[in-house]
């Protein structure tokens, strides 16, 4: 196999997270980007990606950043996620007509858990069906369910994971919400009791990269399976992990304004993005890896003191 992989998203938290752990075991790595100087200006780390100028919602340039590759990791979003739901599906059909001009380069997708009900999946699997409860998850399964249709010609890869931490995850409940600096208090959305999963972006990166690794002879045409990650079974064991990092056990906890938002979701924006989001706060949704670790041997895992040291830094 060769080891050419090409990133779109390179510039985001799990894109990111994945072009440097394939730099780190021998990969050749290739980004799209609509400012190629600016991404390579931005880039931080002794090893970076071969830039491409380009753009995910143009056909032509997927195509043309797709040759001689073995591997597409799919992570693009449009620019500030405007014009999400209209843009998402074009992108991955773009991927896909990339692959199939190149003789079917395996894409890989980081799925999300908004394909489910939180209410009814308690836990996830490969055999958990998927009844999505709002806009988003909807999207999500027609954009698996396009992948899936392209296989065998297009082999896939989905794995999905709980909600991200980690250096790059700027765009996370994490980052804005949990952990948002000046650090002088600790936002959380969830209800006390509920579990939550959480995958911190070098290890999921590197769980990714190894599965590539392994080669589609033992992977199904259109693979799907879970990451497991962190979970919390209360809450309080992510906050509690806060509070060590930055040496303050004290550090007051409030809850995240679910009021306001449900208030200004009529309007559209933010609101109601976030408040389509709020039943997987309400409801435990944990992650079966048995798929994965099988494949793998094991999980990769950071203590949860070291990643989020490691993301606070960040």
């Amino acid at each position: 196999m060769a080891k050419k992989i090409l990133i779109l998203g390179a510039t985001g938290g799990i894109g990111s997270a994945v072009a440097r752990v394939a730099l780190q075991r021998g990969w050749q790595v290739v980004a799209l980007a609509r400012d190629r100087e600016k991404a390579a200006r931005e880039w931080k780390g002794p090893l970076a990606p071969e830039w491409l100028c380009g753009d995910a919602m143009v056909r032509e340039d997927v195509v043309r950043a797709a040759s001689g590759v073995s591997a597409i990791f799919h992570a693009v979003n449009p620019p500030g996620y405007r014009g999400w739901e209209r843009l998402v599906l074009p992108m991955i059909d773009n991927t896909i007509a990339a692959a199939r001009a190149h003789g079917g380069p395996q894409i890989v997708l980081p799925g999300t858990i908004y394909n489910y009900d939180p209410r009814s999946s308690p836990v996830i699997d490969e055999a958990t069906p998927q009844h999505p409860i709002g806009r988003k998850g909807a999207i999500r399964v027609e954009l698996e369910r396009r992948l899936a249709n392209a296989a065998p010609e297009v082999p896939s890869l989905v794995v999905r994971a709980g909600d991200f931490f980690g250096p790059g995850a700027r765009q996370s409940w994490f980052a804005q919400a949990l952990a948002k600096p000046p650090l002088t208090r600790v936002v959380y959305p969830g209800r006390p009791g509920v579990g939550h999963a959480w995958a911190y972006l070098p290890d999921l990166g590197e769980a990714l990269i190894r599965l590539i690794e392994i080669g589609r002879e033992r992977l199904r045409p259109a693979e799907r399976m879970q990451f497991g990650g962190f979970w919390d079974p209360d809450g309080r064991e992510m906050i509690a992990a806060i509070r060590r990092a930055v040496g303050r056990p004290d550090l007051p906890v409030r809850s995240f304004p679910w009021w306001l938002l449900r208030l200004l979701a009529p309007f559209g924006g933010f609101p109601r993005e976030v408040m389509e989001v709020r039943p997987f706060w309400q409801s435990p949704v944990r992650l079966d890896n048995r798929r994965l670790v099988g494949l793998l041997g094991k999980e990769p895992a950071t203590s949860l003191d070291e990643a989020v040291a490691a993301s606070l830094a960040a």
